[in-house]
């Protein structure tokens, strides 16, 4: 599966990291609704540790679609609200 991160580029990451992305994903729109800014905070740091660390880098030259479009590292926790509802970025 392919994701980009906003502003770092894509990565594939193998389709077994799904439910454990999925599981990460459904903890931030939880946090998000509940307003929980430290735990939002924690859990966004942690998806995207987890697609950097096992993700391979694929060259900015080469042109793929992306699966899952993830929001850059700096993301606020307002911005958050917009993006983290429902059921998250994850489908699935």
């Amino acid at each position: 599966m392919i994701i980009r991160i906003l502003g770092q580029g894509q990565y594939e990451v193998a389709s077994s990291l799904f439910d454990t992305l999925n599981a990460i994903d459904n903890k931030i729109v939880e946090c998000v609704q509940n307003g929980n800014v430290k735990e939002y905070n924690k859990n966004f740091a942690e998806l995207t540790d987890l697609i950097l660390k096992e993700g391979k880098k694929i060259p900015d030259t080469e042109l793929v679609g992306s699966s899952v479009m993830v929001p850059p590292t700096d993301l606020t926790f307002e911005e958050a609200r917009q993006i983290f509802r429902g059921d998250g970025i994850f489908k699935g």
